[in-house]
């Protein structure tokens, strides 16, 4: 393994950073203060250039067939477009049929899949938004029915699959048993993520993301929780990150220069008591690692395997994850977690707390969020010649 792999030299790596941003600590906090950056300022990530901060999250939609998108993924996500979002994420793509949730799971495991996102990409584009692809594989979380039906592991019997994981050990209770995988398998299911990142550029997609998080198979790695292997894949930190490494330095080297990766990770297990749970450290140092090989964007999520306290969960609940990512490592950073009113988005990006406001649910309940977070701020209204007669 490189030697810059190894946690000291990536802590050493981190604490400079830090190092320079307490040196110049009043020119760095009035900066912060005097900042007139906000949510409508437009970023510049590679090549890549977002009009606004406001990033519409990846949520699955259950309704693709056979991995294929269709109407419905056009208006769901054709209409946050036209609602104004700078950057739209698509639901997790599976990079191949074993690394679905269910069988309706949208996904970039064969070309017949690539025709469906162009279609959608074009008219994303015409609205003025960019678009990023979010690749997955769920690991143990997958071989589940339909939401409709209760989202219950199906086996194999009852049209489900034998799910694979980095150990046979089960995040939920009442989820699948999963089978270890082999060293070849690993290097089957990198090469799997590879050709659907190119399968993605094909498509039209302006970013990749790698979802990481949320206990998906890289989470089931990197988190001792699950992983109990001990091959060059479990045990020591620099073992359990070595999938994701791997696979992103992988995606890194065939996509466009200019061409932005993202990962999204969970910053932290919330297994507050158990020693062996992925911590917020741990992530300081993978943030770190995963910018020295290329990604360009961290979205700071959390959990993946407990079921969190409701008393846990209150607007901005997961920002500090972003903004001590930021801090610590200097990667651009998505902040996630009930980001719901536009003043409290918009006080993310000023504060400096992070540089993207990524909001799932009340793009959901709102899909023209970000044409009503313009009027609220003050800032110009920039709707579709269709609908300027609502003003």
């Amino acid at each position: 393994m490189a030697a810059n792999w190894q946690k000291g030299v990536a802590w050493a790596s981190v604490s400079s950073v830090k190092y320079s941003i307490h040196f110049n600590k009043t020119s760095f906090l009035k900066t912060i203060i005097m900042s007139t950056t906000n949510l409508f300022s437009p970023i510049q990530i590679r090549g890549l250039e977002l009009k606004n901060r406001i990033v519409v999250s990846p949520m699955q939609q259950f309704s693709a067939v056979n991995g294929k998108v269709g109407h419905w993924h056009m208006v769901h996500l054709g209409s946050r477009a036209v609602g104004g979002a700078g950057l739209i994420i698509t639901e997790s793509l599976a990079v191949n049929r074993e690394g679905r949730s269910t069988h309706y799971d949208a996904g970039l495991w064969s070309d017949a899949q690539i025709a469906g996102w162009r279609t959608i990409n074009k008219f994303i584009h015409e609205q003025g938004a960019k678009t990023a692809a979010q690749i997955a594989h769920f690991g143990s979380k997958g071989s589940r029915s339909h939401p409709n039906d209760g989202l219950q592991y199906l086996t194999p019997e009852n049209g489900g699959w034998v799910t694979k994981s980095s150990s046979a050990v089960a995040p939920f209770n009442n989820m699948s048993l999963p089978k270890e995988l082999s060293l070849n398998e690993i290097v089957k299911i990198k090469k799997d993520f590879i050709a659907a990142a190119t399968r993605a550029v094909l498509a039209g997609f302006d970013a990749i993301e790698l979802h990481a998080g949320h206990g998906y198979l890289f989470h089931q790695f990197y988190s001792n929780i699950i992983n109990h292997r001990t091959d060059k894949y479990g045990g020591s930190f620099e073992n359990r990150i070595r999938l994701l490494v791997e696979t992103a330095e992988g995606v890194r080297a065939i996509i466009p220069e200019t061409m932005p990766l993202l990962v999204r990770i969970s910053a932290v297990d919330y297994l507050d008591d158990d020693d062996r749970a992925w911590k917020m450290e741990d992530s300081l140092v993978l943030a770190g690692i995963l910018k020295q090989i290329g990604v360009d964007v961290v979205t700071a999520s959390a959990g993946g395997f407990v079921f969190l306290d409701k008393s846990r969960v209150f607007p901005s609940y997961q920002v500090p994850f972003a903004e001590k990512i930021k801090a610590e490592t200097g990667v651009i950073t998505g902040a996630v977690g009930a980001i719901t009113e536009p003043e409290q988005a918009d006080e993310i990006i000023r504060s400096g707390k992070a540089d993207l406001a990524v909001i799932a649910r009340e793009f959901l309940r709102d899909p023209y969020f970000a044409l009503h977070a313009a009027k609220a701020l003050g800032q110009e209204v920039n709707v579709p010649f269709q609908y300027k007669r609502a003003l």
